[in-house]
């Protein structure tokens, strides 16, 4: 059966406090999957998506990079205050997603020696920033993601493999972001692949949105790269655990 429990963990800025979900009928130590959310920050849906990995016969973790009871939804003033206060501050958020990282890889059914990550929206710049930065873990996903550099120098090579799964109509990464994004990769030795989807714009596996006003333009639900996205993770996964 696919069990949840809550997690409170320390780090730069903490606690923090995320969702670790896997099938306790499974004794054995299995690969390990943090979920990094979007600009909303930790969230149910984020937990919907650790379970979803728990059913793929993984450990799914909703981690939390704001710190416990800190989180916003689009109703609010400002739903980017957190996250803005760490793109203002590149190495804190990697100082706190390898705190998140630790905390999966330190997990009594997780493998430590075989940990991905997937990201959405913020969650994917964090995923590469995971990368630049030279945390420990074998590859990730970034799903819609933000591909501005940090402010501190890439590692090289870039051992994780990275999939990139991108709308091509997505405002916050226009094509010439996305080519600088591959340029970036090759240089710094990455193993990486860019999906884009034709006619698909920001936060396209967002299902909160499905059915209402984009809250901007080029931003919405996508069945299509959602789905396809999804495939091409778990191929991706498949493929880096086997």
């Amino acid at each position: 059966m696919i069990v949840r429990q809550t997690l409170v963990y320390d780090g730069p800025g903490g606690p923090f406090e995320g969702v670790i979900a896997y099938d306790d009928e499974v004794e054995t130590a299995r690969p390990g999957v943090m979920v990094v959310p979007n600009v909303l920050g930790q969230k149910e849906s984020d937990n919907v998506h650790a379970e979803d990995l728990a059913k793929l016969g993984y450990v799914g973790f909703a981690c939390d990079v704001y710190g416990q009871g800190k989180r916003t939804t689009r109703q609010l003033p400002d739903p980017a205050v957190y996250m803005n206060a760490l793109n203002a501050d590149r190495a804190q958020l990697r100082d706190r997603l390898k705190a998140s990282l630790d905390t999966l890889r330190n997990f009594a059914f997780v493998d430590p020696a075989r940990t991905a990550a997937f990201g959405y929206c913020f969650g994917g710049k964090c995923v590469l920033d995971m990368a630049r930065s030279g945390l420990d873990f074998l590859g990730g996903v970034s799903f819609h993601g933000v591909y501005d550099r940090p402010d501190y120098a890439n590692v090289t090579p870039i051992k994780p493999k990275l999939l990139v799964c991108h709308g091509w109509d997505d405002p916050l990464c226009p094509p010439d972001a996305t080519v600088a994004l591959a340029a970036e990769l090759t240089e710094d030795g990455a193993d990486w692949q860019i999906h884009a989807y034709g006619h698909t714009g920001h936060a396209f596996t967002d299902t909160v949105l499905k059915g209402h006003p984009a809250p901007r333009p080029g931003v919405g639900y996508d069945e299509k790269a959602d789905r396809r996205s999804w495939a091409a993770a778990k191929d991706f996964l498949a493929e880096l655990f086997d």
